[in-house]
């Protein structure tokens, strides 16, 4: 029985560097990194692009102080694997925002990693996927059924798993109203329409074709952020990091209703009258995601019959990537690939 030979790990690869905030990205050349105990060295197959990147590399989340290379929604084979790693060489895994957490703090010890405040994420703190290859902690990496394809499959690492957050904060009202219809949207549409759910759609106003998109996706209605839903929501998402959007969501929902924010940045929100969340109305946001997210999403996804929207880009072009996210020309999602 001949053994598979193991994958041969170049000296040097590319990635896409941020140097500082809100210049633009720098193809380069760099050594390969290793794989650490309980690391494993991924090369990247496909990693999509998500607005976090923007509120990243514009400066809107705190640069760390070092060099940057962006990406969490990762997909990419183990090539190497550091002493104590649980994945060999071969093994397809999918690498989301969460990159590592404390593990003792009161937040990681009640199930609630996402609000640990050391964690670190991947794309930020830690080096992502806008590369051939990247290192990340083993726990916070998942197997992949090869029956996805890459480009498919990256973005349900993080579209697809804030979603699913924002989604069970939202709770099980038949009415949700989803503010701002892209990559996440998209998805979790169809997760609500499959559930026999009906989706209200709101897009910056003329956007006809993203409403003409959420329509083709099974939204019940879709128009403008500005116009009232034609009944009263039980729950609604923003996923535009838009703060104006708050006072507009409050009133589109019923009494007991909730609205979720579900960016990790938003714009400040006005000032509103008291009256829009009486009457036991909740507003809450959603913070980063946990690995137990992950677990669920990732075991529902594929028989939930998504049709995930994507456009390749290659690895070179990442600043194009961003620009035409930061202008909203994307439907779906855009995903970089070697």
């Amino acid at each position: 029985m001949t053994t598979p030979a193991r994958p041969v790990v170049p000296l040097e690869s590319r990635a896409q560097v941020l140097h500082r905030a809100a210049e633009p990205l720098q193809l380069v050349m760099r050594k390969v990194p290793a794989a650490g105990p309980g690391q494993v060295l991924l090369q990247v197959e496909a990693c999509a692009v998500c607005r976090t990147d923007l509120h990243v590399v514009d400066g809107e989340l705190a640069h760390p102080g070092h060099d940057v290379v962006p990406g969490h929604e990762v997909v990419g084979r183990v090539v190497a694997a550091g002493e104590g790693a649980r994945y060999p060489p071969g093994t397809r895994l999918g690498v989301p925002w969460l990159g590592w957490t404390c593990g003792d703090c009161e937040w990681c010890r009640s199930g609630r990693e996402n609000l640990c405040p050391h964690a670190r994420f991947t794309g930020w703190q830690i080096a992502g996927g806008y590369a051939d290859h990247l290192v990340v902690d083993d726990r916070y990496a998942f197997p992949l059924p090869d029956g996805l394809d890459a480009v498919h499959a990256a973005p349900l690492l993080c579209a697809g798993l804030i979603g699913w957050r924002a989604l069970k904060a939202a709770g099980p009202g038949r009415r949700l109203g989803l503010y701002g219809f892209g990559a996440a949207a998209h998805l979790l549409a169809q997760v609500v329409v499959g559930q026999g759910r009906q989706v209200f759609a709101f897009t910056r106003q003329g956007d006809s074709r993203a409403q003409a998109f959420a329509r083709s996706l099974g939204a019940e209605w879709a128009g403008s952020s500005e116009q009232p839903p034609p009944a009263p929501l039980d729950a609604a998402i923003i996923f535009a990091p838009v703060g104006e959007l708050v006072p507009l969501a409050l009133r589109a929902i019923k009494p007991g209703g909730t609205v979720v924010c579900a960016g990790i940045h938003m714009s400040d929100v006005p000032r509103f009258p008291y009256a829009l969340l009486w009457g036991e109305r909740t507003l809450r946001s959603v913070a980063n995601l946990t690995r137990a997210d992950a677990l669920e999403f990732l075991a529902l996804a594929p028989t939930a019959g998504l049709e995930i929207a994507v456009e390749t880009l290659p690895l070179a072009q990442a600043n194009h990537a961003l620009a035409r996210l930061r202008a909203g020309d994307v439907s779906g999602a855009l995903v970089l690939v070697p």
